[in-house]
């Protein structure tokens, strides 16, 4: 039985914690529905960034191609503003070609801004960037630091000086629209979503099982070549501790483990625990959709109950052409 469809285009939205499957899942739903996946996921963003990200590998991405990954450098600071404007692009080009977006991540914080509403965050400037960068190179980023307190004395307060990006984009926005970054967060110009959202959470119900799940897939992760990958990273010179590349969990500990603050298995212990100290706090973000499907990935049926929930919604069925 179908339940009252919208006549608003619809989006399927696919959250839950890490390891509980959600990937494995959106990949087998493109199969049977008219789904195009957008990746809601903080660190995915960054190239060469594979094996401590859990990034689909290249036959699943051949077999279900995710947009939003692979679309930043590791040293840029990818921010949740511009995640809501790349979304609401992919979105719209989702549905202009009539097919049905399927977001689908663990980074909650996007979920939460891109459903509940977004400050209107000016589109990038490349132009007024680049003059920035070729200002930096003559005078060098601590005067901009400076220049940046003179106009918006709160966004420096809050932007190490050593940021570059940061200190750039709050430059950028002043620049192209003479409003400070501070007066642009303030006007929390909310935009709703024009869509009808089926909000989907999968998790297994017994919290152990995804402690045992984050230990396993961490080992795995060892096995495919994680340090080495970190290693690459530690070794460009351009990056630290403090980017927001590495701060995703995993890597600031293999990080750190390179640098020799601790050894190998004090890193996977560490890194185990802040995975699962991530998870708890994705499922404290899952408690705000109260009124989202909840699936039990551990059921015998688990993909056929999801299946039945989608009928309700007369979304069009068929494999991917």
């Amino acid at each position: 039985m179908v339940d009252k469809v919208s006549e608003k285009p619809k989006i399927v939205c696919l959250m839950g914690p890490t390891a509980s499957g959600k990937t494995d899942l959106a990949i087998k739903l493109t199969q049977d529905y008219s789904f195009d996946i957008i990746s809601v996921d903080s660190a995915m963003v960054y190239r060469g960034m594979d094996i401590g990200t859990a990034k689909p590998s290249a036959e699943e991405l051949k077999l279900a191609p995710h947009r939003l990954i692979d679309i930043c450098d590791p040293v840029e600071n990818y921010s949740a503003g511009q995640f809501c404007l790349d979304a609401r692009r992919e979105i719209k080009d989702i549905i202009q070609h009539n097919r049905i977006p399927l977001l689908v991540g663990g980074t909650m914080l996007y979920f939460h801004l891109l459903q509940r509403g977004e400050t209107e965050i000016p589109e990038r400037d490349l132009t007024i960037r680049h003059e920035i960068k070729q200002t930096a190179e003559k005078i060098g980023w601590e005067k901009l630091h400076v220049r940046l307190a003179e106009i918006d004395p709160a966004a420096a307060k809050q932007i190490h000086f050593n940021d570059t990006q940061r200190i750039s984009r709050a430059l950028e926005i002043y620049y192209s629209t003479g409003k400070t970054l501070t007066e642009v967060q303030a006007q929390q110009n909310w935009q709703a979503l024009p869509y009808e959202i089926i909000n989907i959470i999968i998790h297994p119900p017994d919290r152990t099982v995804i402690h045992e799940r984050i230990a396993r897939r961490f080992d795995v992760m060892l096995e495919k070549g994680l340090i080495s990958e970190v290693e690459k990273l530690f070794n460009r010179g351009d990056l630290n501790y403090n980017s927001t590349s590495i701060r995703t969990v995993g890597y600031r500990q293999v990080w750190s483990y390179l640098a020799g603050e601790y050894p190998l298995d004090i890193m996977r212990e560490r890194a185990i625990i802040a995975t699962r100290q991530f998870a708890k706090r994705q499922m404290t973000w899952l408690r705000q959709w109260e009124t989202a499907a909840r699936f039990n990935s551990n059921d015998a049926d688990f993909y056929g109950n999801i299946k039945d929930f989608l009928r309700r919604f007369a979304l069009h069925e068929g494999r991917k052409g």
